[in-house]
């Protein structure tokens, strides 16, 4: 325990944020203490604001429950360490080779569309074909940068109008919100995210309320250009084992024609598609 008042005002801030993690993930003082090797004792402690622990036991808590590295680094400071996890933006110095892999990825997987968003769904990097294929349904120099792939798909004046099955797939990308949201929790940012594509019309607010999954294993993503249809599917791709902030955040995003249709089709479309004309104001 700390014996100076600095050291007791700062065991104050670290015990409601390491109790609302182990509460957010369900466990027990008894059960992080069995996944950890610290004592019942001393996790109470460090909760009631009697004790710090040191950085290496706060980070093996933080590791049990799968705290992001962002909040990790709030852990720290609340504790009275400095920050361990580099905020750097992804296109640091340091995330150059991560960067590079990304953009080998994203030519790769032409002539198909591909981006890497950031974890709240703006693109920072696409390959050729993502922006040539949304543009044959809208002008995408209107839209300022970042673009954000989900405002992109639920406003009326974007995909919207073109995607079929509208009811099923913005539920079906609302609930992804949730379930990719870092560390499975959802930050101040994600949820003013979720409220903005919410007051988008035609979106149901009872958008949990999912009907029971469907026997394929993947979600499909239709749209519907000139009475014809365009099946897709998503795969999604982050970095593994990442050690900065940046690196942990990015993923990219792969759409893959479902169907020899679709390929067909998409190919015949894609013949003249243009590159969209970048915004002025970004």
């Amino acid at each position: 325990m700390n014996g100076n008042g600095r050291g007791m005002a700062i065991s104050r801030e670290l015990g409601p944020l390491l109790r609302h993690w182990r509460e957010v993930r369900g466990k027990s003082q008894l059960d992080l203490s069995m996944d950890t090797g610290v004592s019942q004792r001393h996790i109470s402690f460090v909760e009631s604001g009697r004790s710090v622990p040191s950085r290496q036991r706060l980070m093996t808590v933080a590791e049990a429950l799968e705290v992001p590295f962002r909040e990790r680094n709030t852990l720290l400071l609340a504790a009275g360490y400095a920050p361990l996890y580099s905020d750097d933006s992804w296109d640091a110095p340091d995330m150059q080779p991560v960067v590079e892999a990304l953009r080998r990825m994203l030519r790769q997987h032409e002539p198909f569309p591909a981006v890497v968003m950031d974890r709240y769904w703006n693109v920072v990097m696409s390959n050729d074909a993502a922006p040539r294929f949304f543009n044959c349904f809208v002008d995408m120099a209107e839209r300022k940068l970042p673009r954000n792939l989900l405002h992109l798909m639920f406003d009326p004046k974007g995909m919207r109008p073109f995607i079929q099955g509208w009811a099923e797939t913005s539920k079906s990308l609302l609930a992804r919100v949730h379930r990719e949201s870092i560390g499975r929790v959802i930050d101040d940012k994600t949820r003013e995210l979720l409220k903005t594509l919410l007051a988008y019309p035609d979106v149901d607010v009872d958008w949990k309320a999912l009907d029971a999954p469907a026997s394929t294993p993947i979600v499909p993503l239709n749209f519907v250009r000139d009475g014809t249809t365009l099946s897709f599917f998503s795969l999604i791709t982050t970095v593994g084992t990442p050690m900065t902030i940046a690196a942990q955040e990015l993923r990219v995003e792969s759409l893959f024609p479902t169907d020899a249709e679709t390929e067909k089709l998409y190919a015949e479309m894609m013949k003249d598609a243009p590159m969209p004309v970048l915004p002025t104001d970004h």
